[in-house]
């Protein structure tokens, strides 16, 4: 990937990956807070851990997203200066 020619994007993918790591306990909190409900006979637990489930995978897809769309941003410009390149 092109993070050795840009190197101002290595702390924004640090920071996405860190966002991911967030997200994922934010997931696994919920599975535990879940299951902890389910044990004591809580609905409120249950819900409150599912809850933090669905909030966990809705972080992780926004930044799967927000590197998508930095990736194909990247792939654009690339081609645009390669093009320009052929042009001159």
């Amino acid at each position: 990937m092109a993070l050795t020619n840009h190197p101002a994007s290595i702390p924004v993918h640090l920071a996405s990956t860190s966002k991911k790591i967030n997200a994922s306990a934010k997931e696994a909190e919920g599975k535990l807070q879940s299951a902890y409900g389910e044990m004591t006979g809580s609905p409120k637990q249950q819900i409150q851990g599912k809850a933090k489930q669905v909030e966990g995978s809705a972080l992780k897809a926004q930044e799967n997203m927000k590197e998508g769309a930095k990736s194909v941003a990247k792939k654009i410009e690339n081609v645009a200066g390669d093009l320009a390149d052929k042009l001159n």
